[in-house]
């Protein structure tokens, strides 16, 4: 039942990101393509760390992983325990460093710029690599977070859900095409604050409603609380873990600290919204088994949450909660949607096509209009019904990251003599691997991460070894970036 309370709610919301989206256009009219797309590395701790968190937790903590909770068990929670160690790894021994490098490295802003700055390499071939295999995942990826808002759209308010996901990505457009990185920072920023009080209310009032009669639901199937289902769900779930090492629009915000003091308190606060939205979100699938029961329509449309709050709240406070769907799907895709178009604007267009000549305001435009072009292509595959569920579109983007990129920036950061064409390997490598795993041995069970990260990090260390040391320039480099490191 569609309630005017819900959709007055969610007007307010949507008006409220794009006036922060028009507040920055306003404010960095003037700013260059380091405001565009770092922000002018000018983010404090909590705004970094609550956008670090929000741009990774996209509409899937709150509708996919309660859902397969819900539908399959606690067989599901290692893809929490995963997220959460990987996660609190990155922050703890890879941002500070990415930070340090990335500024010893002339400045870089991008993560293909670090990449290739880092071994002072002449060459383009790795930025466009890496801008190539942006421009494909981020399209998967966009493309869930936009399905998700559609979804939410149709479900609350009744509007056909194709017309709801064009409304969902023409607001998410407009604030990152005005804005750009700073607008996204702190639209992500009050979105995750709603995400994780959406999620704490939710179970809290759930299970203070849960009687005798509804735990007796999942007592009827005992498998429901079993953790150990098979080896190939706990590697698969702890997998998922590794995706963070290498996820662009994530790290990104490492590189955007103010200082690495700021760094240290952004990494606790980071860690600890990320463990209690991983952890409330495992709740909300259980007490949702517990309160509904097995229902397909629920399992299969992932509205565990929905329905949750449309049956414990009255519709205003039902709206503000919902609106948390909202955060996650536009929190993830506006930041993709922004690395994406840094990566073509400054990797693929300002290098190779205007050979450096191109003006800060060319190099702002130009973003923006890739910023409209892969919302287009990532609406087209939303639209289409078989792209698979919320789910399946963060998976498969997830892994392609974690597997490509993942290796070779942890190796670029821990290891001296590591070199451009290792990480070249190590990146073209770990994106076949895991596309390859994906295509044709998906039914192993084992989720591609793993193979395609594994083979990654293989071919990075042998090419290595096999072709010349880094110059003493490169090792230079290095050896500042652990100086800036320790200021």
């Amino acid at each position: 039942m569609n309630s005017t309370a819900e959709i007055v709610v969610f007007i307010v919301y949507l008006l409220g990101m794009i006036g922060i989206g028009l507040y920055f256009f306003i404010k960095t009219r003037n700013g260059g393509e380091k405001d565009y797309f770092l922000g002018g590395r000018r983010m404090g701790a909590w705004v970094s760390a609550l956008s670090a968190g929000a741009s990774d937790m996209s509409a899937w903590v709150l509708m996919g992983l309660p859902a397969s909770i819900y539908a399959l068990g606690l067989g599901q929670v290692w893809i929490a325990v995963g997220l959460i160690i990987g996660y609190a790894l990155s922050w703890i021994f890879e941002a500070p460093r990415l930070r340090a490098f990335s500024l010893a490295a002339d400045d870089a802003i991008t993560i293909p710029q670090y990449l290739t700055k880092r071994f002072k390499s002449r060459s383009y071939a790795l930025q466009v690599i890496c801008a190539v295999i942006f421009l494909v995942a981020y399209t998967i990826y966009a493309a869930s977070s936009i399905k998700a808002a559609g979804t939410l759209f149709h479900t609350v308010i009744g509007i056909d859900p194709t017309f709801a996901m064009y409304l969902a990505a023409l607001i998410i457009i407009g604030y990152t095409f005005l804005g750009g990185f700073s607008a996204v920072c702190w639209t992500d920023f009050f979105q995750g604050l709603l995400m994780l009080g959406a999620l704490f209310i939710a179970p809290i009032f759930a299970a203070s409603r849960l009687t005798a009669d509804t735990q007796a639901i999942v007592a009827e199937t005992p498998s429901f609380f079993k953790l150990f289902t098979s080896w190939q769900d706990v590697a698969s779930g702890l997998g998922w873990g590794l995706g963070y090492f290498g996820m662009p629009h994530i790290i990104i915000r490492f590189m955007s600290v103010e200082s690495q003091k700021s760094l240290k308190k952004s990494a606790k606060i980071g860690i600890t919204w990320t463990f209690l939205i991983l952890g409330f979100s495992v709740l909300v699938g259980v007490f949702g088994r517990m309160m509904l029961g097995m229902d397909e329509n629920i399992s299969k449309n992932s509205l565990v949450f929905i329905t949750m709050v449309r049956n414990i709240f009255p519709a205003v406070i039902s709206g503000i909660l919902l609106s948390a769907i909202l955060a996650a799907s536009m929190s993830t895709a506006d930041s993709q949607l922004l690395s994406a178009a840094s990566a073509f604007a400054s990797d693929v267009y300002k290098p190779l096509v205007r050979k450096n000549q191109a003006s800060d305001k060319e190099m702002l435009w130009t973003g923006r209009v890739v910023v409209l072009v892969i919302a287009l292509l990532a609406l087209i595959l939303a639209s289409n019904p078989n792209a698979g569920s919320i789910m399946d579109l963060v998976s498969n983007a997830w892994g392609v990251f974690g597997a490509a990129f993942g290796p070779a920036i942890l190796l670029s950061l821990f290891w001296k003599r590591f070199n451009f064409p290792g990480a070249a390997a190590g990146i073209v490598c770990g994106a076949l691997t895991d596309i390859l795993w994906l295509a044709f041995l998906s039914g192993t069970g084992l989720y591609e991460i793993i193979p395609g990260f594994a083979a990654g990090l293989i071919a990075a260390v042998a090419v290595t070894l096999c072709t010349k040391a880094p110059s003493r320039d490169v090792e230079q480099l290095y050896d500042e970036g652990i100086a800036l490191m320790n200021k």
